[in-house]
């Protein structure tokens, strides 16, 4: 049952759950309270003090809005609704106060500092400071953190909110940062000079409110105000979390993170946010053609005429790569099946049913981790193959729900139940009776990792069992971000790719760099890294980046969403559409659109709910026929979280990250 109260701020009258802060009930009103350590996603530590209210008929002094609730405050003498002041003389003063205390060991790094322009001290400092300080001592100076290399740590301009140490325990699940010593000895610091070990770490760097924590690879590369902010979508793992691209020219300086409740929060994981000088080294900016063994460069009308003689006749296999828009693969399935061809997107061997929706994608939606009361982990590794999915399922962990792994045993950040790592640990819990957990809140998830092997339907089918007698929903956990939307246009082949690559001439790789195709077939591939696909390649058609061109993109939930273009691609490259559609003129086999807004109606009027941006369907629960499991552990489908895709590869950052994790990971000699 709702506790609702009512409460008077500043003379407005509003009714809110008796279980909300006073800050909180002043966003409803819509007045700012300032405020340096509190933040919604994390615990209340109630130590900055810059969010002092007055209340009324309260002890005499102000509040700390952040940490006092609704219903613990007294209405007044004749039963009318609690006062609360938030522009008072009293109120005034003690901001100014406050702020005052706080500058007195910050140092003026204004100039210089990476924050300027997007720091939340100076802004309130202007706000609610004064234009003086009482103040003439030395500043107090501490030494700095090395956290790894990807946050640069500024500490004496710390003003200790603890944000930092509350996101790495609460979120990340990790135990590396904390506050040492009191008074003006209080400084925060990482156990034992560690460098952080999580996967999230980034987020601490737009969670600090001054420049204590900044980002070391966008160290003074730009300023705000400099750059182009464009609202996109992340390709680097299947959640969709949404993300904005900042431009200065054509480079991408940095990646940060858009608030998105039912994906991502506002969180990103690191490879997200990092992973931009990717975008820049090993780009295939012009088209080539190989001759003679060697590949040679070429312009476009004599690559594609070139691709067209070498399509001519032939049995063609299409394959759509992890990162491709729903509009490419589209248009892709249209093109090779026009030329009698198959297409293929589950290029890793997931034995995902087509046209069974309810089985590829679930039933269940991201934001039902936070509500449940059982969550069944089968063949994942959420921390690598997910990691804001996987702060989620902490942090419904900490609230009280039970996590079950089938797999293999790996740190998730929280406690878990194994049951196993194989099939047979599957199987087992299959026939267990679970009449108790009917009236539960059960969700189960499947990672690409159980259902990769031969025997991935009938995994699929034992799982379906395992949610139909524990009245669960089920997520398909997908790694691949094009994965989705290219099965809801249809672009499978039956019996996967061994079926789409039997007996084929020629194979179309658009993107696919994860796996090695067969000798044999000529090989066309459209993609925009130097990457395995390009080394195998016999023509090579130079495309856009996913931050080079517009797209829809289709989550693990199957929620559609926008990508949008933040700068264009290098040289000669071209958006993946434009180059399909200029291919199929050569071919003579002309595709009916000539532009984008034109590929849309056509991909919409055909499946119409991905017209439907941002809203996730219902999907029923879809039943497969059972197969008999076969053998062996269940692992993982991501082995190397940092260097997952070619633009991940070209990163010279990830492939330290990436080093740095299995240093990690080696045994200790004996004295450590």
């Amino acid at each position: 049952m709702s506790d609702l109260r009512k409460i008077n701020i500043d003379g407005q009258v509003i009714e809110v759950e008796g279980a909300m802060t006073l800050i909180q009930a002043c966003e409803i009103a819509g007045i700012e309270i300032p405020r340096f350590c509190y933040h919604e996603r994390l615990s209340i530590a109630g130590n900055c003090r810059m969010c002092l209210v007055e209340v009324v008929g309260g002890p005499p002094k102000p509040t700390a809005s952040c940490a006092m609730q609704v219903k613990d405050l007294r209405p007044g003498k004749d039963g009318e609704p609690p006062l609360v002041k938030t522009n008072s003389p009293m109120v005034k003063k003690a901001r100014e106060g406050v702020m005052e205390f706080l500058l007195i060991n910050h140092p003026l790094d204004c100039p210089i500092c990476d924050q300027g322009g997007e720091c939340d001290l100076q802004d309130q400092a202007m706000a609610y400071g004064v234009d003086f300080s009482r103040f003439r001592e030395p500043k107090r100076a501490t030494e700095d953190l090395n956290l790894g290399p990807l946050v640069e740590t500024h500490m004496t301009r710390c003003i200790s909110c603890t944000r930092c140490v509350r996101f790495t325990t609460e979120v990340a699940g990790i135990h590396q940062m904390g506050q040492t010593g009191r008074g003006e000895d209080a400084e925060i610091t990482s156990y034992l000079g560690e460098t952080l070990s999580s996967n999230m770490q980034g987020n601490i760097i737009d969670l600090c409110p001054v420049g204590a924590l900044v980002s070391k690879p966008y160290s003074f590369t730009a300023r705000p105000w400099e750059l182009s902010k464009t609202e996109s979508i992340d390709v680097m793992d299947a959640l969709g979390s949404n993300i904005r691209v900042d431009t200065k020219g054509r480079d991408v300086m940095r990646i940060l993170p858009r608030n998105h409740d039912g994906v991502n929060e506002e969180w990103i994981n690191d490879k997200t946010r990092f992973v931009f000088d990717g975008l820049r080294r090993q780009r295939l900016d012009t088209p080539y053609i190989r001759e003679h063994g060697k590949l040679r460069k070429a312009d476009w009308p004599e690559a594609l005429a070139a691709a067209a003689a070498a399509m001519q006749g032939k049995k063609i296999a299409g394959l759509v790569g992890d990162l491709a828009p729903v509009e490419a693969a589209f248009a892709l399935k249209q093109l090779i099946e026009g030329q009698g061809g198959h297409v293929e997107c589950r290029t890793d061997g997931a034995q995902l049913p087509a046209g069974k929706r309810g089985a590829y994608v679930g039933t269940a939606t991201i934001a039902d981790i936070d509500h449940a009361d059982k969550i069944l982990l089968i063949g994942t590794n959420p921390r690598a193959e997910a990691p804001v999915l996987n702060s989620r399922i902490r942090r419904s962990w900490s609230r009280g729900a039970d996590v079950i792994l089938v797999g293999d045993a790996v740190d998730l950040t929280y406690d878990y139940e194994h049951m196993g790592t194989d099939r047979a640990a599957l199987a087992h819990l299959a026939d267990l009776d679970m009449t108790s957990l009917a009236d539960k809140n059960c969700l189960v998830i499947v990672g690409q990792g159980a259902l990769t092997g031969d025997d991935g339907a009938a995994v699929l089918a034992t799982v379906q069992g395992i949610v139909a007698k524990s009245n669960a929903k089920l997520l398909i956990l997908h790694t691949a971000a094009s994965r989705v939307g290219a099965m809801d246009v249809g672009a499978v082949t039956e019996g996967g790719m061994t079926a789409a690559l039997d007996g084929a001439d020629v194979v179309f790789n658009m993107g696919a760099d994860e796996i090695e195709v067969p000798a044999g077939p000529f090989v066309i591939y459209q993609g925009s890294h130097g990457d395995r696909g390009a080394h195998r390649a016999d023509i090579i058609l130079p495309a856009a980046a996913y931050t080079e061109e517009n797209g829809v993109f289709v989550n693990t939930e199957s929620r559609p969403q926008l990508a949008l273009r933040a700068s264009f691609p290098p040289g000669q490259a071209k958006e993946n559409w434009a180059i399909l559609r200029a291919l199929s003129a050569e071919i003579g086999s002309v595709l009916p659109f000539d532009s984008l807004a034109a590929l849309r109606r056509t991909l919409i009027a055909a499946h119409p709910h991905l017209g439907q941006i941002d809203v996730v369907a219902e999907n029923e629960a879809a039943s497969l026929d059972e197969g008999t499991l076969g053998s062996g552990n269940f692992s993982s489908a991501v082995k190397d979280f940092y260097l997952s895709n070619p633009i991940a590869r070209a990163s010279t950052l990830m492939a330290e990250l990436s080093a740095n994790a299995k240093m990690r990971v080696t045994d200790k000699i004996a004295a450590e």
